[in-house]
């Protein structure tokens, strides 16, 4: 019998009974839709934590100030170690060989204000290579210079997400805001730029809110804790990359001797993040996909009951092809064919309503989401593999069905 023909008729038997074929068919749709959405949620999230860990430089390392518990502790610790200093960005500048660039920041947390309008912000001191090694971009205008670094010039540059607050759509460049108890002249604009995201991205900043000045006017003008460090971290960008732990391993012996070994700074390694995020992400991946696929499963076990029903039901039906001359083979494939059409059918269903939960988990909860092609044909796959595989043995035993026996059947 030819391929057509068995389509045909198999078809024929899906239409025959189409409420028992949409039923058996929403298991192979919601297991699908469950991989498809399920999957491109957790690659939207891996994707936006590597871009957030990304901002820190893959060829830097941060040096990070790290107050004691006890805030007393800070102040018996004093007469061995000032914590973070501009003296250990000069001397890690000096010392540490393959160190491209040192960049300290000092961030205070203050309100801003432009006119009548007051919001809060980070106040970050900072130095003109913050641009190069954070890979930070600018919007509009420019960055301070050196020259205004070392004559403490009131100048600013603010983050898009704050200029857009405090001056809607107007042009800030040139404008005036109030910074603490002083007022500075807005020279740039940032691009927008990644946010953090929960306690494991604690040394990602969003730095979308950001005023940036010279950290020579942070250490004069802004308020401070006498027994606070000067600087809360150091951004080290090393040259080869390949040496980063090397570097790093130097780096954290010339600190811990410069502060007489008191603990007050931790190191932490931006490339080393992502490979354990990209790691953990894979577990989760799996994890996530193993639960969405034993919805698969069930759909599959579905399709087998309903087909074995489906070849009881028909059994005279089999019996009257076969003594007009349709072969096991015709019988097996009829079948089948029947069994792969309603995981086929599922599939495609399944995979609208994947995207359609996708976006919809996108909208709702506002989180990232990306719809990796790869989800889209494994979850097919896997429908149609499933439609093949749990419907074999009912159609295998259509074929071998006795026809007599088939022909006698009530």
């Amino acid at each position: 019998m030819p391929l057509a023909e068995s389509v045909r008729l198999g078809a024929g038997g899906l239409a025959a009974h189409r409420l028992r074929t949409l039923l058996t068919t929403l298991g192979i749709v919601f297991g699908v839709a469950a991989v498809i959405s399920m999957l491109s949620i957790g690659e939207g999230a891996r994707r936006k934590v590597l871009a957030q860990y990304a901002q820190l430089g893959i060829d830097n390392l941060l040096v990070i100030d790290k107050p004691a518990p006890v805030p007393e502790d800070d102040a018996e610790s004093r007469p061995f170690s000032r914590g973070l200093t501009l003296a250990d960005a000069a001397a890690v500048r000096e010392v540490v060989p393959l160190v491209r660039r040192v960049v300290p920041l000092r961030i205070t947390d203050l309100d801003v204000q432009a006119g009548r309008r007051r919001v809060g912000a980070s106040i970050v001191g900072t130095t003109p290579d913050y641009t190069e090694a954070m890979r930070a971009l600018l919007a509009r205008g420019r960055f301070f210079d050196w020259t205004e670094v070392d004559s403490l010039d009131r100048v600013c540059v603010l983050g898009s997400g704050l200029a857009r607050d405090l001056f809607l759509f107007a042009d800030p460049l040139g404008e005036r805001v109030k910074v603490g108890r002083d007022w500075y002249t807005v020279v740039g604009v940032t691009a927008g730029a990644a946010t953090a995201a929960g306690k494991d991205l604690a040394d990602v900043r969003d730095t979308d809110r950001d005023v940036y000045i010279p950290v020579s006017s942070a250490l004069q003008r802004l308020p401070r804790d006498p027994y606070a460090s000067e600087l809360h971290r150091l951004v080290v960008q090393v040259g080869d990359t390949e040496r980063l732990f090397e570097v790093g391993g130097v780096l954290t012996a010339l600190i811990t001797r410069r502060h007489r070994g008191v603990d007050d700074h931790r190191l932490v390694v931006p490339a080393q993040l992502i490979r354990q995020q990209q790691a953990t992400q894979r577990i989760f991946n799996v994890v996530m996909g193993t639960i969405a696929g034993i919805s698969l499963l069930v759909g599959g076990i579905g399709i087998m009951n309903i087909m074995l029903a489906s070849v009881l039901e028909r059994t005279r039906e089999i019996g009257v092809r076969r003594a007009i001359g349709a072969t096991e083979r015709d019988i097996l494939l009829q079948f089948l064919l029947e069994a792969v059409g309603v995981s086929f059918l599922g599939g495609v269903l399944g995979i609208a309503l994947g995207f359609g939960l996708t976006q919809a988990v996108a909208g709702y909860a506002g989180w990232p989401v990306a719809i990796a092609p790869w989800s889209v044909l494994m979850a097919f796959g896997v429908s149609t593999a499933v439609g093949i595989l749990f419907g074999y043995y009912p159609a295998r035993r259509a074929a071998r069905m006795n026809p007599i026996d088939s022909l006698r059947y009530e």
